[in-house]
C-alpha cells in the first residue's frame, strides 16, 4: 500500500497536467460516466466548522476514491491549520486499500483552485486582464496560483478580504509570482474587474448585481455547503450563462440554489462545465455577456487529483 504525506503529495503536483485530468473528469461526469453519490456533510456549529465526505468511481477504472476534508476556520486563532483530511484510493476490483494520501486538504485546495481557473478560462472574455479575488484564506491563494498557471494573458490581480491583515499577507506572499495588490473598496474593485473569483465562507451576499458590468465573468467557489452564499440572487438571475459543476449538487446547496429556491431560475437555465468543455461552440456567445460558474466541488475532481499524484509517484519510482 502506498502512503504519502502532504509534502510528498504537493511535490508531485504539476498544475497544468492536473488541470487536464480535471477537465477529463468534468467531461466524464457530465456524460454520466462517474458514480457520484450525494455528498456527506457534517456541521459543527459551535466551532463554525464542517466536514465534507466526497466519493466516487469513474466507470471502468480500477480504483475508486473517498475524500474526507474538514474546515475549522477558528483554528487560526489556536495556531492550527484550518483545513485537514485525507484521500483513500481503493480497488474497484477487490475492495483493498491501494493508497492513503495524507494530504491535510492540500488536494482539495488545489483541485478547487484548478476548477476555478478552468471555469474562468472557459467562460471569461479572451481579453480579460484584471482578476479580483474575494477572500484572503488558503483557497484565495490556490485560486491565484491556478489562474496564473492556466490564464497566461491576465495582467493584474487584486485581493479583497474581510480581514485586511490577512489579505496583506496573501499579497506579500504572492507578489513574487504575479502583479498583485490589495483592494480597499470592494464595490470599486468589482466594477473594474474582468474576472471575479469569490472564495469565502460567507453566508450573506458580498457581490451586488448593480456593481457588475456587462462582460464580467464570475467564478464562485465558496457556497460548497448549505447556508453559504456570496452573490446577490439578482446577479445570478441576471447572468447570461450559468455554469455548474453538477446540476443536482448546485441546485441543492450551491450559489445558484438561492435563486432557484426563489423561483428566479430553473434547472434548464444551467449548463454543466463538463458539457461546455465538450461542446463544439464557444461557451460565451459575445463579449457583453455576464457569465457565472458555480462550483461546489465534485468527487470526480478528487479522483483526478489522486490519479495525477499516483501517476507522478509511479513515474518517479521507476
Amino acid at each position: 500500500m502506498i502512503s504519502l504525506s502532504r509534502s510528498e503529495i504537493e511535490a508531485l503536483i504539476d498544475l497544468p497536467q492536473a488541470a487536464i485530468r480535471i477537465e477529463e473528469a468534468y467531461r466524464a461526469a457530465s456524460l454520466g460516466h462517474v458514480n457520484l453519490p450525494p455528498v456527506g456533510h457534517i456541521t459543527f456549529p459551535q466551532h463554525n466548522a464542517d466536514c465534507h465526505i466526497k466519493y466516487g468511481h469513474i466507470t471502468g477504472k480500477p480504483t475508486f476514491v473517498i475524500k474526507i476534508a474538514t474546515g475549522f476556520p477558528n483554528n487560526r486563532d489556536k495556531g492550527l491549520q484550518t483545513g485537514n483530511g485525507l484521500v483513500l484510493v481503493m480497488s474497484a476490483e477487490n475492495g483493498q486499500v491501494e493508497a492513503v494520501l495524507h494530504d491535510e486538504m492540500v488536494l482539495t485546495d488545489i483541485r478547487t483552485g484548478l476548477g476555478g481557473a478552468i471555469a474562468s478560462r472557459l467562460l471569461a472574455r479572451k481579453d480579460s486582464k484584471r482578476v479580483l479575488i474575494v477572500g484572503s484564506g488558503q483557497q484565495a491563494r490556490r485560486q491565484i496560483e491556478a489562474h496564473v498557471a492556466l490564464l497566461t494573458n491576465t495582467a493584474a490581480f487584486e485581493v479583497w478580504g474581510r480581514n485586511a491583515e490577512q489579505a496583506d499577507k496573501l499579497v506579500a506572499r504572492l507578489a513574487p509570482v504575479c502583479d498583485i495588490a490589495r483592494a480597499i473598496d470592494l464595490e470599486k474593485a468589482v466594477r473594474q474587474a474582468d474576472i471575479i473569483v469569490t472564495a469565502t465562507g460567507s453566508t450573506v451576499p458580498l457581490i451586488m448585481s448593480d456593481w457588475v458590468n456587462e462582460g464580467t465573468h464570475i467564478t464562485a467557489v465558496g457556497a460548497d455547503a448549505p447556508g453559504k452564499q456570496e452573490l446577490d440572487i439578482a446577479l445570478v438571475r441576471r447572468a447570461d450563462v450559468l455554469a455548474v459543476d453538477l446540476f443536482a449538487q448546485c441546485l441543492d446547496h450551491g450559489e445558484v440554489s438561492h435563486a432557484a429556491k426563489e423561483g428566479l431560475i430553473a434547472a434548464q437555465d444551467l449548463q454543466e462545465i463538463g458539457g461546455l468543455l465538450s461542446a463544439s461552440t464557444q461557451a460565451r456567445a459575445n463579449a457583453m455577456q455576464i457569465t457565472i460558474a458555480d462550483l461546489t466541488g465534485i468527487a470526480a475532481q478528487d479522483i483526478a487529483m489522486a490519479n495525477s499524484v499516483l501517476t507522478a509517484w509511479s513515474d518517479k519510482a521507476t
